[in-house]
């Protein structure tokens, strides 16, 4: 893929009216846990912004990253409860994620914990940070198209959106790069 093609896989993304999501976390493993998932549409309207109450603890590296603590927790509704909101939301929609693979194995994880299938007909799900890597395309010394950090994104494009590490921020920050990206003008017009 080309910067062109990155921008006009954008555009076509766009004409969809997709959503928008990303997950706060209790770490990187294969025991972490989401404990805060935003979601929001085309517009940038929130659908769905919840504190998720993990059955696991909240490691101190953790709540360093996105100052999310156990005692903030405590009242918040579990994954099962919040599942049957974020599979309504997702059904039948194009889902842009800033680093999809990690938001979508902690949904697995997560859901897998509860005795969850991680069904979601009709989702599609698209990476913004694949679509942002293209759009660069900058290659490492391994020929591999180099990874960038969301904040980085955020900053090199002027967005003024935060990147929190907090989940509704993020995905308004990720929209917005999505909307960069899909703003800029084809070389033919």
């Amino acid at each position: 893929m080309s910067r062109w093609s990155a921008i006009r896989k954008a555009k076509e993304w766009l004409e969809r009216k997709p959503v928008y999501l990303d997950t706060e976390t209790t770490g990187l493993g294969n025991d972490a846990e989401i404990v805060e998932i935003a979601i929001v549409d085309s517009e940038g309207a929130t659908v769905l912004n919840t504190l998720v109450r993990p059955k696991g603890e909240v490691p101190a590296d953790a709540v360093k990253v996105h100052g999310i603590s156990a005692a903030m927790l405590k009242s918040q509704p579990t994954w099962a409860e919040v599942w049957p909101r974020v599979r309504a939301a997702l059904s039948n929609k194009l889902v842009l994620i800033y680093n999809a693979e990690y938001d979508i194995r902690l949904m697995r994880q997560t859901s897998a914990l509860y005795g969850i299938e991680f069904d979601i007909p009709g989702m599609e799900v698209g990476d913004l940070l694949e679509l942002y890597s293209e759009f660069k395309g900058v290659r490492g010394q391994d020929g591999q198209m180099r990874r960038w950090r969301l904040e980085q994104v955020g900053q090199e494009l002027r967005i003024p959106i935060p990147n929190s590490h907090r989940a509704l921020d993020d995905t308004l920050l990720a929209r917005a790069v999505h909307l960069k990206i899909a703003s800029e003008p084809m070389p033919w017009g």
